[in-house]
């Protein structure tokens, strides 16, 4: 239990680290991600206002459907990744800043990224 709460605790510092240099606008949000152990997610945040633009998560039902199986994985986020992409260019957004929340830059985190890129987004 003890190697849990140093990896909680390191992770939590990183996020300090990375949020003292990122904000979002209105016209530039911060998409911030948070991965479990089963699912994956998403929001767009702009933090003048301190609202959220737009959300997702590997939860959602529609989101499921599209991944069919295990929400828990790359493909999953990535689809998550272009379903947020998607939804924040219907809104206007055509920048975004990204803040990978203290995890590593890896994995399904990695492969959400390139999801929103897909959907034409760039960082």
């Amino acid at each position: 239990m003890e190697a849990a709460k140093k990896r909680i605790l390191a992770r939590k510092r990183n996020k300090l680290h990375v949020r003292k240099n990122v904000s979002g606008t209105e016209t530039r949000p911060r998409v911030s991600v948070f991965r479990s152990a089963n699912h994956i997610y998403a929001q767009a945040i702009d933090d003048e206002k301190g609202s959220v633009i737009a959300s997702t998560s590997s939860l959602n039902k529609e989101i499921k459907e599209k991944i069919g199986g295990y929400t828990g994985n790359k493909a999953a986020a990535g689809i998550v990744g272009k379903v947020l992409g998607e939804s924040l260019k219907t809104k206007g957004v055509e920048k975004i800043v990204f803040d990978r929340n203290g995890f590593l830059y890896h994995g399904r985190v990695k492969s959400l990224a390139d999801g929103i890129r897909e959907a034409g987004l760039k960082f």
